[in-house]
């Protein structure tokens, strides 16, 4: 990292060819975009025939160059300058990271930060590469409403005031039409199953708490007068800090968590009875079976729902409150979860193409100015919000 009060260095200037890796679930239109906006874009997948069927279901034929992907194929390809775009699991990051330094690219995924990405940050500044992360929808959208909210409480309520509030940030992608499972896979099954397998921390009635297993600690939670249900996942108190908080104010909640359909808890008995036994090869099993069991076709919809609320009392009694919410069906397009994760990707990879985004570690939102400015621009290419103040 920088010294403080030492200038970052400048990053490597971009050359305008971009290198997406990986065509899954959330892969859609803002590649489509980059198509249209910069000078070259290379799809890697598994085969050269599977990217180019890629390319021919997102109707961008002709538009991307197919590759197939190894890490030695792209560190070949790879020119200062160029942006790398990982779509592919976390744990894959940091040896693409590792290309990325040593042949001057910068690199874009929409993944939380691992201490495996972080350990390069130093020698990634120091090269002047970008490296961009937690810029899909969560994360992603999630922080740029938080940085959003934080700031508008402030001007408000005062930096150096005492308070205490309550923010909560829930985000899920559903069945535009409600199923038996009251779920769509949205991602790889053994992902979402390993999830709900990992303890969730966050502050309730001002403490820290731990559920061990998220889905016991699940809730109804009403989005706009419609009742889901929401459980906390992953540490929640960090973004604490992330987002801003003055350390005068005192937290009485503070969770980020997964939204789920009602009736999700339920219909999920069977699944949680499975989680709770533990067995990794039957956990792996059962994430095949329920993926067999509950497919994805090109005829489902998705929707993707994402509501962020700050809730603040201050001295005297003083108040104010406020929300973004999110509600996006899918369509002939691509899917909801595909243009939120995506899009907001492409609008990060254009910033590091227009050297606006500094060398080293950036997240989507890093401040509450850039939060507004990325919100603008999401919602003038489709992805749509609202926001409620109540002061």
């Amino acid at each position: 990292m920088t010294e403080p009060g030492a200038a970052a260095p400048d990053p490597v200037p971009a050359t305008g060819t971009v290198h997406w890796i990986g065509a899954g679930l959330s892969t859609g239109s803002g590649l489509a975009a980059l198509c249209d906006t910069v000078d070259r874009v290379l799809l890697w997948h598994r085969t050269e025939e599977r990217a180019e069927a890629a390319l021919e279901a997102l109707g961008l034929n002709g538009q991307a160059v197919p590759r197939a992907y190894t890490l030695s194929a792209l560190a070949a390809e790879l020119a200062p300058g160029d942006v790398v775009v990982s779509m592919l699991p976390a744990p894959e990051h940091a040896g693409i990271l590792a290309v990325c330094v040593r042949e001057s690219a910068h690199f874009a995924c929409s993944s939380y930060v691992s201490d495996a990405v972080l350990d390069q940050v130093p020698d990634a500044e120091k090269a002047g590469v970008v490296v961009l992360t937690e810029a899909g929808l969560d994360p992603g959208i999630d922080h740029l409403f938080a940085h959003s909210l934080v700031s508008r409480a402030r001007a408000a309520i005062g930096d150096r005031t005492t308070a205490s509030y309550r923010l909560t940030s829930y985000c899920g992608g559903v069945p535009a039409v409600p199923n038996d499972f009251r779920y769509r896979f949205s991602w790889a099954p053994a992902g979402v199953l390993n999830a709900l397998r990992s303890p969730a921390r966050y502050i309730e009635d001002g403490t820290a708490t731990t559920a061990d297993r998220p889905w016991e600690a699940t809730r109804t939670h009403v989005v706009d007068g419609e009742a889901f249900e929401v459980y906390p996942n992953r540490d929640s108190v960090p973004f604490v800090e992330q987002y801003g908080l003055p350390s005068g104010w005192t937290a009485e909640t503070f969770v980020r968590g997964t939204l789920r359909l009602e009736g999700w808890l339920r219909a999920w008995e069977p699944v949680f009875e499975e989680l709770k036994a533990g067995d990794d090869a039957r956990i792996a099993a059962l994430a095949q079976e329920l993926a067999a069991r509950y497919p994805t076709t090109e005829e489902d919809r998705d929707r993707v729902v994402l509501a962020v609320s700050l809730d603040v009392t201050g001295a005297e009694g003083r108040t104010w409150s406020g929300g973004y919410l999110l509600d996006l069906e899918g369509d002939d397009e691509d899917s909801a979860m595909a243009r939120c994760v995506s899009r907001t990707l492409a609008l990060g990879v254009r910033h590091i193409l227009d050297g606006s985004l500094p060398a080293g570690l950036n997240r989507a939102a890093e401040t509450a100015a850039r939060s507004e400015q990325w919100l603008g621009e999401l919602a003038r290419e489709g992805v749509h919000f609202t926001l409620r103040v109540d002061a």
